[in-house]
């Protein structure tokens, strides 16, 4: 359990949520493991929950408080909430600035900010680790280009220009994300970004865990009453949850990019794990799937300090502290949106 900016998180699993005068109560297998002022919270955020007793449910829709349900893995199941004063201001506020360009660049950027410091830091950290293993001159010639183009960055106010910049920043990231991969490597090779379908080991790896970050960071939104495909850098698609797809833009390296490199380098899986279809592309098998879900579950509990809250949080409530701030951002809490800065 962990309150983060006037909202409860219950990740433990199994549990049942109850009223007990002004307090809720987190019980599991009957007993009581947890009791909190209701007036301390905005919201109540719960993973793979038993149940929430009638009387709680009311006293959250009396007090405007939002009851968010979540299954265990982060996929969001429903939200309730009571006369919606609060979430329609944000929402509306919202599509306001995807209408405006100008806008939609002035608050994406901070997330492509946070995207290119954190691919630096991965390679920089490669650098310290690897000096021996890794093109140490090759690589710091990248990470000299990425904080060039973050100083960019910062003072874009087109989405065009702000679109050509990532695209040219993650083009330098991939240059030398193989030399990112140390174990496996006749099997495990990265030559360059492909999808739909991916056509190596390592890109079916990403593709499948950016669609884990996807579902954890669209979940993230709902819950904080923001819509996730309304996005500000990615713009209207049927179908597509576009905010969610900016959300991740920070922490595909940092979140999901790393997780990748840990279940190679630390040989979680093998070649014998893949399949390739007659067009060439590359399936990851059931077992090797669950194998990465079961590790993606796990590493969503390690604990590290938010760069900008300053707590202790298990990576798996990252996308949600970033939700939180970003819905205060646009309700105006905020001066600007504070992306998640790794190192």
């Amino acid at each position: 359990m962990k309150k983060l900016l006037n909202t409860l998180f219950v990740t433990i699993p199994d549990t049942y949520l109850s009223l007990d005068g002004e307090n809720i109560v987190v019980k599991q297998e009957e007993k009581a493991i947890g009791r909190f002022p209701l007036h301390n919270f905005e919201a109540v955020c719960t993973f793979g929950y038993a149940g929430v007793s009638p009387a709680l449910m009311g006293a959250c829709a009396t007090r405007n408080i939002g009851l968010t349900f979540m299954t265990r893995t982060g996929r969001f199941l429903a939200r309730v909430i009571g006369e919606d004063r609060g979430n329609v201001v944000l929402r509306k506020e919202q599509y306001r600035i995807s209408d405006d360009e100008r806008q939609s660049a002035l608050m994406a950027r901070n997330m492509i900010v946070g995207k290119l410091y954190n691919h630096k830091w991965i390679l920089e950290r490669a650098i310290r680790d690897y000096p021996l293993r890794i093109d140490t001159n090759r690589v710091k010639r990248v990470t000299a280009s990425l904080t060039e183009m973050m100083a960019l960055v910062r003072g874009v106010e087109a989405l065009d220009i702000l679109r050509g910049l990532e695209g040219a920043a993650a083009v330098q990231y991939n240059s030398v994300f193989d030399d990112l991969i140390l174990q496996q490597k006749e099997q495990f090779f990265f030559h360059g970004r492909n999808k739909r379908p991916p056509l190596d080991n390592v890109n079916a790896l990403l593709s499948f865990t950016y669609t884990l970050l996807s579902n954890d960071m669209k979940g993230a939104l709902e819950s904080v009453g923001l819509d996730p495909y309304v996005g500000f850098l990615h713009r209207d698609k049927p179908g597509r949850a576009s905010l969610a797809l900016d959300m991740m833009e920070e922490l595909r390296g940092v979140y999901a990019d790393r997780f990748v490199l840990s279940l190679i380098n630390k040989k979680l899986i093998n070649a014998k794990g893949f399949y390739r279809k007659e067009n060439g592309a590359v399936i990851m098998e059931d077992e090797t799937r669950k194998v990465v879900i079961k590790a993606w579950q796990e590493r969503k509990q390690d604990k590290i300090i938010h760069p900008y809250l300053n707590e202790k949080i298990p990576w798996g409530l990252v996308p949600y502290a970033q939700a939180l701030l970003l819905a205060r951002h646009i309700r105006g809490d905020l001066d600007e949106y504070p992306p998640f800065l790794w190192k």
